[in-house]
């Protein structure tokens, strides 16, 4: 029971860690947090401390690249499910990540904003990672079904996404003064005429 507890409670800890530093890494970008920051974010008293969770910062980036990609991956599955067309799902996943960029802002920062592999030079670039190779088979699927464009999948994809990763980041930096849900219905429509078939 006792050990129970104590991986619970270690659990817990890893989380709140992971927590700390996603928060930190968005504000003040990777190499300007420390491990004191993460420490004193999280509620532990020394940064020696988090080493009996993560042996080094690197492998707490590590962890939350891992653990953001995973629920993206989860998520990109439950829209698939859920959505027939490839037009819907489309629209389903760029509703996903404009939802995200007002209600976990830290997340699409960690993901639009900070280069990845600047600190994690061993880490698959997000458009090989599995929610994005998810995508590209709905573009293809898209292609195959008549509704995009007979152009080139990863072309359609960098089409596409580009202007709403553009939208969102223009959001998160400031650039634009309003939350990115004012922005979406506009940005889907010139996304989506980028790669439609007309």
């Amino acid at each position: 029971m006792d050990q129970e507890k104590d991986t619970h409670t270690k659990t817990e800890t890893q989380d709140e860690i992971l927590l700390a530093a996603l928060k930190l890494f968005a504000e003040k970008g990777y190499f300007n947090t420390s491990l004191s920051d993460i420490a004193e974010a999280s509620g532990i008293k020394t940064a020696s401390a988090i080493y009996h969770h993560f042996k080094h910062k690197q492998m707490i980036a590590t962890a939350l690249y891992a653990n953001i990609l995973d629920s993206l991956n989860i998520s990109i599955d439950e829209i698939r499910r859920k959505n027939q067309k490839p037009s819907e799902q489309l629209h389903a996943v760029v509703d996903l990540f404009f939802k995200l960029t007002d209600e976990a802002p830290e997340i699409m920062q960690f993901l639009l904003i900070l280069k990845i592999n600047e600190f994690l030079p061993e880490a698959k670039p997000l458009l090989e990672t599995a929610a994005f190779v998810k995508i590209i088979k709905v573009i293809r699927n898209g292609i195959s079904e008549g509704e995009i464009r007979n152009i080139d999948p990863l072309l359609a994809q960098t089409y596409f996404f580009g202007i709403i990763q553009n939208t969102l980041r223009m959001v998160l930096t400031g650039a634009l003064d309003k939350k990115a849900e004012a922005y979406q219905s506009q940005t889907w429509l010139i996304a989506w005429n980028a790669i439609a078939k007309k």
